[in-house]
């Protein structure tokens, strides 16, 4: 079928969508939601069978339901109306949840309904949620209804709140009033509740030190105990705060807009405040080994299980700035160091990684200078990963991984994904030519020519097709917990087989022969020349192209890429 994906943005849900409809030979489009009559035109150029809106925040116009059958994707169980669905759920401490396809109507999110799926409510923030169980039930919904649809043999429910299995109901904005923290009077589990249903938009508002910021994401922590309300400590950008039974961190802050001024965005705690208020409040490091053992805030976790090293790193939006990636490769050289045959690499959940931090980059003073320092921290990871010769090196992929965090995860020996992955391996919507050694790794994977589409072709490529062209080596089905427990089961195989000796000798040996082939250092001269035009060149548009996402400035029509 022809398939137009409306979306208010072409978020994570939204790229899923598009490959999975992609993967099952559908013709997809995506117009993004920029006006009524922009989406008017482009219906009549696409003509589709079908419209889908995966991510929509504002309403389709009459004349366009009415005419086509247009699927909305609600992230909320039968019957849940209303802007707010997840936070509610989060809010409330739902332990179960659900997605519904429905179509559109004249009252939002009232329409008969083509498919809805039941998921388990995670025990974190709302993004994370959004982009894992709610992502796996939504493409599981949205699969449903348009295989439903193209049949023409189902026809859809209509909402009937009489009916037992209709359990949601009409949910006012979720708004300030409700996201309140009390820090006086509420306890820790509601602290979370409030930190986790806010934790990407729009945060929890609140004021620190007279200035009012928007609190961003939330963990808990095991130990640290001080009045409630109180700053305790800091630890890799996040501050930790007093509540009347315990402590929270929080990892992110973003200064509330004052009237004429600029638009603001988040960035780590400490960078957002400022050193002065921060200077009778003691940094209290942990090692990733310690960290995995305790219930508190660390980036990085180090854990063991036999011959296998597992190094999980979380970097809130899967972003990693300079300070990020030298502790990440101050870890990885302590991970090499310890007597294991098998390291595998990867978040626990959501995603692996997105590359360099261009919210730390657009707020430095000097953004070319923070560009390149980014850059070639990013690069000393990779390329102790590419030269560690004693041990095979997984890089786990639960989440997406795009631009240098994709080419992150090419540095390994062998990349397992999770089915519900979305790799874009590319660097050209941010105007840039790309560095990790991505002109080593990559077409040594799939070859030159491919290498270039997929440099050249800024779409997304789902985890199947991945595995198709060898940009992964495996690909497992199923939830967060069901891909661990596989691939635990698999990295102590690796780990315990005979061949692992031999992989290891050929490994080493054909890092001699690329090596005499062409150094790693030649790879890395030449992007790295690409990257220096890009970050100081006069006429790059890489800081214009930078400053608009961060800033979510709106294109004014949808990009070619997208049109299908």
């Amino acid at each position: 079928m022809r398939i137009l994906l409306v979306a208010s943005a072409f978020n994570s849900l939204t790229q899923r969508v598009h490959t999975e409809l992609t993967d099952r030979d559908h013709r997809v489009g995506v117009e993004l939601a920029l006006g009524d009559d922009l989406l008017r035109a482009r219906v009549r150029r696409f003509q589709p069978d079908l419209i889908l809106a995966p991510m929509l925040t504002t309403a389709i116009p009459e004349d366009i339901w009415t005419e086509y059958p247009v699927f909305i994707v609600h992230p909320g169980p039968q019957g849940d109306r209303g802007p707010s669905s997840l936070d509610w759920a989060i809010h409330e401490g739902a332990t179960d949840w659900g997605v519904t396809v429905l179509q559109a109507v004249a009252e939002m999110d009232a329409g008969p309904i083509w498919a809805s799926v039941p998921f388990p409510v995670a025990p974190c923030g709302k993004s994370e949620l959004y982009r894992t169980e709610a992502a796996d039930a939504a493409v599981q919904a949205v699969l449903l209804a348009v295989d439903r649809f193209a049949t023409g043999t189902v026809e859809p429910e209509p909402l009937d709140y009489g009916k037992p299995h209709v359990r949601g109901r009409l949910r006012p904005y979720h708004g300030q009033q409700f996201r309140r923290i009390d820090w006086s009077a509420d306890d820790t589990a509601t602290v979370l509740r409030k930190l986790r249903a806010a934790d990407s938009q729009p945060g929890v508002l609140d004021e620190l030190f007279g200035r009012e910021f928007f609190l961003h994401g939330g963990h808990v922590e095991d130990r640290l105990r001080g009045r409630a309300g109180a700053l305790l400590a800091t630890r890799e950008g996040a501050i930790c705060r007093g509540t009347v039974d315990g402590a929270v961190w929080l990892p992110q802050l973003r200064p509330r807009r004052r009237p004429g001024e600029p638009p603001t965005f988040k960035l780590p705690a400490t960078d957002a405040l400022g050193p002065e208020p921060l200077q009778r409040v003691p940094e209290i490091p942990i090692s990733p080994a310690e960290a995995a053992r305790r219930n508190t805030w660390s980036e990085l976790r180090y854990r063991e299980e036999g011959e296998v090293g597992y190094l999980e790193f979380a970097f809130a939006g899967g972003a990693m700035d300079t300070r990020q990636c030298r502790r990440l490769l101050a870890a990885y050289r302590v991970a090499c160091a310890r007597p294991v045959r098998v390291l595998v690499l990867g978040p626990r959940r959501d995603f692996f990684s997105n590359g360099i931090h261009l919210n730390i980059i657009e707020a430095a003073a000097d953004p070319a200078a923070e560009s390149w320092d980014n850059i070639t921290a990013m690069n000393d990871v990779v390329e102790a990963i590419l030269t560690t010769t004693d041990k095979l090196v997984v890089a786990a992929l639960v989440g997406n991984a795009a631009a240098g965090g994709a080419m992150l995860a090419l540095a390994a020996d062998e990349i397992w994904c999770r089915a519900s992955v979305v790799l874009n391996p590319h660097y050209r919507l941010m105007g840039l030519h790309g560095s990790e050694y991505w002109t080593y790794t990559l077409p040594r994977r799939v070859g030159a020519a491919e290498a270039d589409r997929l440099t050249s072709t800024p779409l997304p490529v789902g985890a199947r097709a991945a595995e198709a062209l060898g940009l992964v080596d495996r690909v497992m089905p199923g939830s967060v917990t069901e891909f661990w427990t596989w691939a635990r089961s698999e990295a102590a195989a690796l780990a315990a087989g005979p061949e692992l000796a031999a992989r290891l000798v050929a490994k080493k040996r054909r890092r001699a022969s690329d090596e005499a082939v062409k150094p790693l250092a030649a790879y890395r001269a030449e992007e790295l020349e690409h990257m220096r035009r890009n970050f100081f060149g006069p006429d790059e548009p890489y800081h214009r192209l930078r400053r608009e996402f961060v800033h979510k400035v709106r294109p004014p029509a949808t990009p070619a890429h997208l049109l299908g």
